[in-house]
């Protein structure tokens, strides 16, 4: 019975959420307070929120500060050179634009923070897509597959999960996968080629005076393409964007690209290589692991703030300027921890797991690690890394041993289903990524879920091909 309703629940929230019948913070509070009374145990609802709050505050703490840091370093300038190199390449072209996305998302998914890589990606990209009327969800989906797959490096979490569930070593789980992972990354590098291609087809390549700047964003473009060229206008002879041409003079530079706003009073070219060693730093002690991820952003944060902005006001006015993005993420967070609660509180997703695991046939056994790669790709998206590396990856590596697979091809296999584990409801940085972005979530789910399940059967297909699982 938990287990039909597990799967019920999972269901009714993915349909009135991609159906915009509900809001994902209300979805995610009111549906499992709803079938936790189903269940039967709705006066202890209060313990499952509270354990499932209390397991996510950290994230959030993270998040909320998190975002207040890389705002500030968006506002100074931080990210300027980067931002100008990726846009001086991508130009108006909506196939580089997205391209573009794809190879940005990734550089950055270096550090191993998701929160981190949406929040530089959407903010450099954003306003180009904006301002050419591209396909927001195009630019979320992209970004969100890219970092999936980086997401296996062995600082990014799942890997390390693996290694600790099954006791082997992480290096030996992530070098043999080197080869799959690569030509998951090359799939969404050409998945971004087609739909860049799809969307350039649908707007032609466009040639901007200048992207205006509005005062509700935090970072724009401004792009040249010289005194003679119309504003919004295509060069394969479509309607143009729907900006008036006579009210934008074109910008300085003749074809270069201007990037961010490089008049904005936020500036501190002065404290560039300051905020460069400081965020290096921040990174760095996050991969070295020498406190805690949220009090390492509190510091930061606080520190970016008070040498950036010395003035109280100044400070004031950063921290308003992000407050929206905060309390968005952040309230997401905390409600996907009643849902969390109510799930593993119940014991419907241990239910669902058995279940899951039970009806494996037994002439699958000599082919547990093809099962754990198929299985890691639903189950990562339905559940936290932690419920599936720990609770799930245990039971799986048992069965495949009882039939001669290692340990290690299991624990390769489970780390496939990160390209759609990164769009997970669950997942607290998904929520940075549509926030931003200004994509409605059940959009952005009904765009990737596809994509991203197709990328992950190929890192799986690329694995079996190269011997590692």
């Amino acid at each position: 019975m938990l287990t039909i309703l597990g799967f019920a629940m999972i269901a009714t929230f993915l349909v009135l959420i991609m159906l915009k019948k509900m809001s994902p913070i209300s979805a995610l509070v009111l549906i499992p307070a709803l079938f936790c009374v189903f269940v039967g145990k709705g006066a202890e609802l209060g313990d499952y929120v509270i354990d499932g709050v209390t397991g996510l505050a950290p994230t959030a703490a993270m998040l909320m500060f998190a975002i207040v840091y890389f705002g500030v370093m968006i506002d100074v300038g931080l990210f300027d050179p980067i931002v100008r190199g990726i846009l001086g390449f991508c130009k108006a072209d909506p196939m580089r634009i997205v391209v573009g996305t794809a190879v940005l998302a990734a550089i950055v998914s270096l550090d191993g923070d998701g929160s981190t890589t949406f929040m530089i990606t959407v903010s450099a990209m954003y306003p180009l897509y904006k301002r050419l009327r591209m396909s927001l969800v195009v630019m979320t989906g992209v970004a969100a597959m890219a970092n999936g797959v980086m997401n296996t490096l062995p600082w990014g979490g799942p890997t390390a999960r693996a290694a600790t569930a099954l006791k082997v070593d992480a290096g030996d789980i992530f070098v043999p996968m080197i080869p799959a992972l690569a030509m998951g990354l090359v799939f969404v590098l050409a998945l971004a080629y087609v739909l860049g291609r799809r969307e350039r087809r649908r707007l032609g390549v466009l040639t901007l005076d200048e992207v205006l700047v509005e005062e509700t964003e935090t970072v724009l473009v401004g792009a040249g393409a010289g005194a003679g060229a119309g504003a919004g206008t295509r060069s394969s002879g479509g309607a143009g964007s729907g900006t008036d041409a006579s009210r934008a003079e074109p910008a300085p530079g003749g074809d270069g690209f201007q990037g961010l706003d490089p008049h904005r009073p936020t500036l501190r070219p002065r404290l560039y290589w300051f905020n460069a060693l400081l965020t290096v730093g921040l990174l760095t002690a996050m991969i070295m692991e020498l406190l805690p991820i949220p009090v390492l952003f509190l510091l930061g944060a606080a520190l970016a703030l008070a040498v950036n902005f010395p003035h109280m006001p100044d400070q004031k006015a950063r921290i308003a300027a992000h407050a929206e993005n905060v309390l968005n993420v952040s309230g997401m967070v905390f409600a996907a921890a009643v849902f969390t609660g109510v799930l593993q509180g119940t014991g419907m997703v241990d239910h669902m797991a058995d279940w899951l695991v039970g009806n494996i046939p037994d002439g699958m056994g000599p082919h547990m690690a093809l099962v754990t790669g198929v299985l890691s790709i639903p189950l990562t998206y339905f559940m936290s890394n932690d419920g599936f590396y720990f609770g799930i990856l245990p039971v799986l590596a048992e069965a495949g041993q009882a039939h001669g697979v290692s340990s290690l091809e299991i624990a390769r296999a489970s780390i496939v289903g990160q390209p759609l584990h990164m769009s997970s409801p669950l997942v607290p940085a998904v929520y940075v990524l549509v926030g931003m972005a200004k994509v409605e979530f059940g959009d952005h789910t009904r765009f990737v879920v596809k994509w991203a399940a197709l990328t992950s059967l190929v890192v799986l297909g690329a694995g079996l091909v190269f011997g590692a699982v």
